[in-house]
C-alpha cells in the first residue's frame, strides 16, 4: 500500500487486488461502469483484476483508477514481461483536472519498477493523454497467440496499441499478446 498526496487535493493509493476489500472493488467497478457509460463488460472487469490498482481520491471519494496486470507480449520473436494497463478511468464529473495524468504517472512508476515493457490498448479519444505522457503507438501489425498455439492477426487493434518501453524495442515489428477471453488487447 502506497499513499501519495498531490497538490493537497488528489491522494494516490496503490494496492494489489487481493488487498482490496469487497467495498473497494465495488467502488472501482462503479467508477468504471460510470466512466464507460455502462459498456464496461464483465470480461473487461476480469482483465482489470489480479495486479496493482492505482486509485485517486479527492475528499475521500475515488475519482480515478487504473490497474497494471502481468502479461507476456512478444515484440518480433522476443518475449517481454509486460505491465499491461487496464481499467483507466476518471469519474465523468471530475474530468479535465489532471487526475488521469497523475494516476498514469503512478502506473508508469509501477511499470518501471517491475516490467520490461508497459502496454495498453486505447481509443482514439484517449490516445492524446498517453502520447502526452510519452507512450508510443505500436506501428507494426498486431497478433494474438491462440489457445491452439497459432498466431492470429488482430488488424482491428493495429494503431490502438501503445507501449512504454523500459527496454529497447522496434515499434515496426509484429507484436503478439497472450490469449484471454473477451478483447484480447
Amino acid at each position: 500500500m502506497v499513499w501519495r498526496r498531490l497538490a493537497n487535493v488528489l491522494v494516490i493509493r496503490r494496492d494489489r487486488t487481493e488487498r482490496l476489500t469487497a467495498e473497494d472493488l465495488d467502488a472501482v467497478r462503479r467508477l468504471l461502469d460510470a466512466a464507460f457509460h455502462g459498456e464496461f463488460t464483465d470480461e473487461d472487469w476480469h482483465h482489470t483484476l489480479g495486479g496493482m490498482h492505482v486509485r485517486g481520491f479527492v475528499d475521500g471519494h475515488m475519482v480515478a483508477h487504473a490497474s497494471v496486470v502481468h502479461r507476456t507480449l512478444w515484440c518480433g520473436e522476443r518475449a517481454y514481461r509486460t505491465g499491461y494497463v487496464e481499467g483507466v478511468a476518471v469519474d465523468p464529473g471530475h474530468r479535465r483536472r489532471g487526475y488521469g495524468t497523475w494516476v498514469m504517472r503512478e502506473v508508469e512508476r509501477i511499470i518501471a519498477e517491475r516490467y520490461e515493457l508497459g502496454a495498453l490498448s486505447t481509443t482514439d479519444e484517449a490516445q492524446r493523454l498517453y502520447v502526452g505522457l510519452g507512450w508510443q503507438t505500436w506501428l507494426g501489425p498486431s497478433y494474438v497467440q491462440t489457445p491452439g498455439g497459432a498466431r492470429e492477426a488482430t488488424p482491428d487493434d493495429d494503431g490502438a496499441i501503445m507501449v512504454l518501453p523500459t527496454a529497447e524495442v522496434d515499434l515496426t515489428e509484429p507484436i503478439t499478446c497472450d490469449w484471454r477471453e473477451g478483447d484480447v488487447w
